[in-house]
């Protein structure tokens, strides 16, 4: 007989709960800034899995922000995973680099998205977290083009969110539908957390 989890069983516990110590750590960090753009522990959780999917792998996250997300990423990431990170606001940026200075894996890069995409060479990174407008909403296509065969594609914040400018649904709409329809994609549309789509590149 197969149950349904709930709140209650242990193995569905919250998510927070298993993540590395830094995340609870930049977390407070964040909400003294009054940054309310951060990642949800469960969007953290997916993201560990998924850079664990990627051993020797390059990792592009196109949003640092404050670094809930890149502490996940990194906690997922074996010895020889390399991650980028990008973000535009160096003050925000500077509490994951402070969090992740001990990493020599993580490179944080200080510049606007989609200029730092339009300079990588095709095929160059196997898996993407774009938590930015840029990579999402603006250079989709060439942010797609930097996944090497097989490098996934990831999205946050795709059901709706009280933080969303007017008229924002259609832009979320728009880009599920471009996902969901280009040709060398996998795609995968998850009610969890904020919202996830994750896309497999085919070839």
């Amino acid at each position: 007989m197969t149950s349904t989890p709930d709140s209650t069983n242990s193995a569905f516990a919250d998510n927070a709960a298993a993540l590395p110590a830094s995340w609870h750590q930049i977390g407070s960090r964040t909400a003294a800034l009054g940054f309310d753009m951060p990642s949800e522990p469960d969007t953290g959780t997916m993201l560990r899995l998924l850079a664990a999917s990627r051993p020797g792998g390059r990792l592009l996250e196109l949003g640092t922000g404050t670094g809930l997300a890149t502490v996940c990423l990194a906690a997922g990431m074996a010895a020889d995973t390399t991650l980028v990170s990008i973000d535009i606001d160096e003050r925000i940026q500077a509490v994951a680099r402070e969090a992740l200075a001990h990493d020599p894996h993580i490179r944080f890069v200080i510049a606007d998205g989609l200029d730092f995409v339009r300079d990588q060479p095709a095929g160059s990174f196997d898996l993407i977290f774009a938590d930015a407008w840029p990579g999402k909403y603006d250079g989709l296509d060439e942010t797609l083009a930097l996944l090497r065969p097989g490098g996934l594609y990831v999205v946050d914040d795709m059901l709706p969110q009280p933080n969303w400018p007017a008229n924002h649904q259609a832009r979320v709409d728009d880009l599920t539908a471009r996902l969901k329809s280009h040709p060398d994609l996998a795609t995968a549309s998850l009610s969890w957390a904020s919202g996830l789509i994750i896309a497999a590149r085919r070839s």
